[in-house]
């Protein structure tokens, strides 16, 4: 389980609108990097709305604002052309990324067991360590609080 003062597990994944992402390449800029389960679905379309409507803010203080699911890219396309989304969107669709950063866990929805990501956010700073980690997010009103840590680092 990765905690605050870990090094953050670097990766390559496909990106929306082609091309692909390195953690990595985006240093020295802090990293808000967020795992959500599903394109839009009402939680993750709140989740990415709202780090959207403060992406101005996210980029004044340094960060960029990256999400991460299994979804594939063209998903992740229409996801963003349909609201107007701001954030970047990674393609995780071999769950190695998720099983890294210990958000690919049991899930159990109505007495039904499976696996899914659970949504967690990590902030990631300038020198590639992990600055902060919520798990178990609730979409509505995170962004703000995200907003406040990158604020803080």
């Amino acid at each position: 389980m990765l905690e605050q003062g870990d090094t953050a597990p670097d990766f390559t994944l496909p990106r929306d609108g082609g091309g692909e992402l390195t953690l990595s390449a985006l240093q020295p800029a802090k990293v808000v990097l967020y795992f959500y389960p599903r394109d839009d679905t009402p939680g993750c379309t709140t989740e990415a709305l709202e780090f959207t409507a403060l992406g101005a803010e996210f980029k004044a203080a340094g960060a960029q604002v990256v999400g991460v699911s299994k979804d594939t890219v063209a998903k992740h396309d229409k996801f963003i052309t349909k609201h107007d989304l701001g954030v970047a969107l990674v393609s995780d669709a071999d769950s190695d990324v998720c099983e890294r950063y210990g958000v690919w866990v049991e899930k159990n929805m109505y007495g039904k067991v499976s696996m899914g990501i659970e949504r967690a956010t990590f902030l990631i700073g300038g020198d590639g360590r992990i600055a902060q980690v919520w798990r178990k997010v609730k979409a509505k009103g995170h962004a703000e609080d995200v907003l406040e840590a990158v604020r803080n680092l």
